[in-house]
């Protein structure tokens, strides 16, 4: 399972194609390697088919949007090719409309690659492998992951917030200026809370003898595995191969110019 897999391995495994991937302007190397992604991720994962698409199906309507705009307002060098049809003032050519679609193809595989990394990583564990592994600074990294654990506690105090406003008969603000004021209301409570509890966990971790050294040991040891290596490979290897068979093919296109 892609879930087992060393977070900092897959972080480098879905960055290597994501990439390069901005550099190919064909429709045939985005499409393949996108069917390749979403197999891998249903096959060597357990999301739901729901979960996935009430998360990917808002991405594919705003990369429908933004090649839309892509495809009228297509530079002189891509506006190669016959006039398919016009949109008011705009002329649309065969290369613009080639163009927009490699450009939703490109970004729904740069998606579909965050949405295999997100769904099947778990943050604690990002955090200990780039300790161990990419020996980032645990100062970093501590610091972001916890204020990544406060944000559900903000969410509550805020909640809280609004409950007792109603109670003492504050209502929900109109107008530009009561938001601003309700902003205010909202925000300096929480900033107050915020630094209260980055007191108490700065003083907890020194207590405990933390002091940022990244020569340290951890009780939670990540390792780099074979079948680390082998998910990298697959993922790599699989997008060269990819590349090579649009080259083979007559597809490829980096930057405008045919690859053949």
């Amino acid at each position: 399972m892609i879930s087992s897999i060393n977070p900092t391995v897959k972080a480098g495994t879905v960055l290597i194609p994501g990439v390069l991937l901005g550099l190919m302007f064909d429709i045939f190397t985005p499409l393949v390697y996108l069917i390749f992604i979403i197999l891998v991720t249903f096959i060597f994962t357990d999301i739901s088919l729901k979960r996935y698409l009430l998360i990917f199906t808002p991405f594919v309507i705003f990369v429908l949007s933004f090649a839309w705009a892509r495809m009228l307002y297509t530079s002189e060098t891509f506006q190669g090719g016959s006039v398919l049809f016009e949109f008011w003032h705009f002329e649309v050519t065969t290369g613009a409309v080639q163009v927009a679609i490699s450009l939703a193809l490109r970004s729904l595989c740069f998606i579909a690659l965050s949405l295999l990394f997100i769904l099947t990583t778990d943050s604690t564990k990002f955090m200990l492998s780039l300790m161990q592994q990419l020996k980032v600074s645990p100062k970093i990294t501590y610091g972001v992951l916890a204020g990544y654990r406060f944000l559900p506690t903000f969410k509550h105090e805020l909640e809280i917030l609004r409950q007792a406003h109603r109670i003492r008969g504050v209502g929900r603000a109109k107008g530009i200026k009561g938001r601003i004021q309700q902003f205010r209301r909202y925000s300096i409570p929480l900033l107050a809370n915020a630094i209260r509890k980055a007191e108490r966990v700065a003083n907890a971790m020194e207590s405990k003898g933390f002091t940022g050294d990244r020569n340290r040991t951890h009780y939670h040891e990540m390792k780099v595995r074979k079948r680390d290596w082998v998910f990298f490979g697959s993922m790599v290897g699989t997008f060269f191969l990819v590349v090579f068979m649009s080259y083979y093919l007559g597809y490829l296109n980096i930057f405008g110019r045919d690859i053949n």
